[in-house]
């Protein structure tokens, strides 16, 4: 079931796997780059026919009623309403504690402090393909909201049956008024142009498919985003302690979201991988989504068997978004472990939890860029802004510096800024 490797084929495993999900796609490229021309052009009409042409639907208006909001958590099931608001609470608390310390250097002569202000407005990007995700609202709503965004922009693409009430429920347990039926490259341009109906916003963030993905990277020049999202990822170390069919689950939960997600499990013990396969092998039918499991494992999946550092070597520049420790001593792991977007610790903590309930954002690096990047925080939505006074003293004390460092760039006008103001002292 799961492609198995060691010592002697991790490495071109490896390389394959950075080929693969590094190569551009000129077709979605060719196609990303006209949807963004045709809206920069042709504003809400573009819409309606991308709209009309991959989603089905056949659009009079994008804004949804504020009204629908509130029904549809009105209606909401009591038990998901419930677990949804529980969700908040957790994210929120976790978030409310992700704050800049003050940063104020005062000295006689010169000041210099920073100051911190949210941006004005953001758009939420919620995926409306194979499945819903109101989780995916809260994780990137709560954190705007606690920064203090002014303006949070929701959208989600549009379905003949409507939008999923549970996504539109969740916008409004956020507080999310703004709402618009759009998805796609289309909606990404229209958060970064600008239409009649739709107006822009400083910053676009939220996961979503290739389309989406490749209209943020083009557009990122004139809007600011959160990263380049890839397929998810999970990555399981794994000993004789956990229940196997445990580590099945969890590969299988993170392959169903994508035939191009990737799931690994490395362990010491081969008889450990043994076992996992076989329970994949015995589980995997059982699923809903059997047909992207079995996809994604056997084009992204892997059993690796190493001993010592050399997993920890391995998972480094694997660099997974999530990152599963299962077993005996999971803390003994963390020292080794530089490069992973979220760590859940220990057999009692899948992955799942950190998607729904755990606190955390879920909206976290993928591809191998947790080697240099971070998952979604309250951070994202903030701007710092240094503030310099230098007293007559102090613009004495670096005179020379400055103008020597300016004469060495030949930047003439910048050493006469200072000469101009040393003449009159």
């Amino acid at each position: 079931m799961l492609n198995r490797l060691n010592k002697d084929t991790v490495e071109s495993f490896l390389k394959k796997r950075k080929a693969k999900r590094f190569t551009l796609n000129d077709p979605v490229l060719e196609s990303v780059q006209s949807i963004i021309a045709s809206v920069a052009e042709r504003g809400d009409a573009a819409l309606k026919e991308w709209t009309l042409k991959l989603d089905g639907v056949n659009l009079e208006s994008f804004r949804v009623d504020p009204s629908a909001l509130k029904a549809a958590y009105a209606q909401l099931d009591a038990s998901l309403k419930n677990a949804l608001q529980r969700a908040k609470t957790s994210i929120e608390a976790y978030h409310q504690k992700q704050a800049y310390a003050p940063l104020v250097d005062i000295q006689e002569t010169f000041e210099r402090t920073q100051k911190i202000t949210p941006i004005e407005t953001v758009g939420i990007y919620i995926p409306g393909g194979t499945a819903r995700y109101p989780s995916s609202v809260l994780m990137n709503a709560i954190p705007a909201q606690v920064a203090g965004v002014k303006r949070i922009v929701m959208v989600t693409p549009p379905h003949p049956e409507g939008i999923d009430p549970s996504v539109l429920a969740a916008a409004y347990l956020c507080g999310v008024t703004e709402v618009y039926q759009i998805g796609g490259a289309q909606a990404i341009a229209a958060l970064a142009l600008g239409t009649s109906s739709i107006p822009s916003v400083d910053k676009i963030v939220g996961p979503g498919n290739i389309y989406v993905a490749t209209a943020k990277q083009q557009l990122s020049a004139v809007v600011g985003i959160d990263h380049f999202a890839g397929p998810s990822e999970v990555l399981i170390i794994a000993d004789d302690s956990v229940d196997p069919r445990w580590i099945a689950a969890d590969l299988m939960a993170q392959a169903e979201h994508d035939p191009k997600a990737q799931a690994i499990v490395i362990s010491e013990d081969e008889k450990v991988l043994d076992a996992v396969d076989q329970a994949l092998q015995t589980e995997i039918d059982q699923r809903q989504r059997s047909t992207i499991i079995k996809a994604s494992l056997r084009d992204f999946g892997a059993a690796i068997h190493l001993e010592g550092n050399a997993m920890a070597d391995v998972i480094n520049q694997i660099a997974p978004e999530h990152l599963e420790i299962c077993t005996k001593d999971p803390k003994s792991y963390l020292p080794l472990i530089k490069n992973a977007g979220s760590i859940f610790v220990g057999p009692y903590t899948p992955e799942a939890i950190g998607d729904y309930m755990a606190g955390p954002n879920h909206t976290l690096p993928t591809s191998g860029t947790a080697r240099y990047a971070s998952g979604l925080s309250t951070y994202d939505f903030l701007k710092r802004t240094s503030i310099v006074t230098f007293k007559k003293e102090a613009f004495e004390t670096v005179y020379d510096d400055v103008v020597r460092i300016a004469d060495q760039e030949q930047l003439d006008a910048h050493a006469y800024s200072m000469r101009i103001r040393k003449e009159s002292l």
